[in-house]
């Protein structure tokens, strides 16, 4: 058995549901998860910033021993992820909005994206919608405050449900059949945004895509977890430069799951525009 850990990284709480499919899929496996939370969110910070603070971050999972890190964050992977594949002797798995399967899937060949303004900014996002524009049309759309909505808890608010339906009214006009999920954080939103989409619009995850990729490095590099007893349990660590208390709500809140979350310290740090 493999004892190193996988280290998991978000600006805060939206790689919680990247943490959720590695965890349905590899059980033997042990997670350190760091929440960024004191910057959160990255979505509408300078590049620069994001791909520095992604470094450091990343570095220090490294640092605590982890075997593989995945930067569950749409915004820090965009700006980020070339470079910690430059510096990081290790399996690097990034995310990014489900464009491909999204076009596979659409009968209207519509398709609407909402992701962080950052995300939709990016070099890395551009490339991929060039790709695909000759197959469908995509109806790109910012998710302004989502992430700030979510990470006080609210996630389905008269606040977040006012915003939705406005985020969604110009994909509904275009005749979108699909929704891309293009924020780690969005995942959460699901159920309110079936509720006012109705059966009009499918959405399109990442995260058991994510996942699987993971599953894939680890075997190719022979670091994959095998448990060597039925019902041994790998010990997860939650981590955060934020508030612990508040990672610690939402872990029950949106997992279930109740754990000690450790406060850690990550210096120094660029200073945020």
């Amino acid at each position: 058995m493999t004892p190193s850990p996988i280290g998991i990284f978000d600006s805060g709480l939206g790689g919680l549901s990247v943490l959720r499919e590695i965890r349905a899929l590899m059980p033997a496996e042990s997670l350190v998860y760091l929440a960024d939370s004191h910057y959160a969110p990255y979505g509408e910070k300078p590049r620069d910033f994001v791909q520095a603070r992604t470094l450091q971050a990343c570095e220090w999972l490294a640092g605590q021993g982890c075997k593989a890190i995945v930067v569950a964050c749409n915004t820090a992977t965009a700006h980020g992820i070339q470079t910690l594949r430059d510096r990081l002797a290790l399996p690097i798995v990034g995310v990014e909005p489900g464009l491909k399967p999204a076009a596979a899937m659409s009968q209207s060949k519509v398709v609407g994206v909402l992701a962080t303004a950052n995300t939709l900014a990016s070099d890395k996002f551009a490339r991929l919608l060039a790709s695909l524009s000759d197959s469908c049309r995509f109806v790109c759309q910012a998710g302004n405050g989502l992430v700030a909505r979510i990470e006080q808890g609210d996630i389905d608010g008269p606040l977040v449900r006012e915003a939705l339906r406005a985020y969604l009214a110009p994909m509904h006009d275009a005749g979108a059949d699909t929704l891309v999920l293009g924020c780690t954080h969005y995942p959460f939103l699901a159920p309110t945004l079936r509720e006012l989409a109705g059966d009009r619009m499918t959405l399109v995850d990442t995260g058991v895509a994510v996942a699987r990729q993971l599953q894939r490095r680890l075997v190719q590099e022979g670091l994959i977890a095998i448990a060597d007893r039925v019902g041994a349990a790998p010990a997860d660590r939650y981590c955060s430069t934020g508030e612990p208390a508040r990672l610690q709500r939402m872990l029950f809140l949106l997992l279930g799951v109740e754990a000690a979350v450790e406060a850690v310290s990550i210096d120094p740090a660029p200073a945020p525009a």
